[in-house]
């Protein structure tokens, strides 16, 4: 999925979209420039809607067409929609890959899944979007264990802080999904609600 100038993205909906956006220089020139305008606007409650709806999409590098299909799954579910949407996002393969350690960026993450380099079970998974369960055990394929690209992983591995529902065997170069994946509205960056309330308006 083609996105565009990231620092431009970064600056209209904020740097947790893009890790490259995440450094203190680029924090210095975003305050900078909000103090040569007078500071943010407040906007619509539609403008809102869509920058919370444009954050969640494009932190998880989804297209349109994909990323409303889980909002509609996650309405339908009969169960609380921002849980069901935060733990079918984290379940997709390139999330749980990045979440993993696996990978430094979910830019990565989806080369990595899409480029065969992941099993699930012993399974060559080549599909991004592929649901990882509970119970999944996802490794780094034995074809690639000598690569370049990975001669280093096992000690990223070990450094990358990982959520509550990810279990790491870095020596095995291996993940578990232990659990589902909770959502937490006090540590989200994203307002979910906001979503939910672009796609029902």
């Amino acid at each position: 999925m083609r996105i565009g100038p990231k620092y431009k993205i970064c600056k209209r909906l904020g740097s947790s979209i893009f890790e490259k956006c995440q450094t203190k220089t680029f924090a210095l020139r975003a305050q900078a420039g909000d103090t040569k305008k007078g500071g943010k606007r407040a906007g619509s409650d539609f403008k809102r809607q869509l920058i919370e709806k444009q954050k969640l999409r494009l932190i998880y590098s989804l297209t349109e067409k994909q990323f409303s299909g889980y909002v509609k799954e996650a309405l339908d579910s009969g169960e609380n929609p921002s849980q069901h949407l935060f733990a079918r996002l984290e379940t997709r393969l390139d999330s749980f890959l990045y979440r993993a350690g696996f990978a430094q960026t979910r830019r990565a993450a989806r080369q990595m899944a899409s480029h065969g380099h992941a099993t699930v079970n012993g399974r060559r998974v080549t599909v991004p979007s592929y649901r990882v369960s509970v119970g999944d055990v996802v490794a780094l394929r034995a074809g690639s264990q000598s690569g370049p690209l990975f001669e280093k992983l096992a000690e990223t591995m070990k450094e990358k802080s990982v959520p509550s529902w990810v279990q790491v065997n870095a020596d095995e170069r291996s993940a578990t999904l232990s659990a589902r994946p909770a959502w937490g509205e006090q540590d989200s960056i994203v307002d979910f609600g906001a979503v939910f309330e672009f796609y029902t308006r």
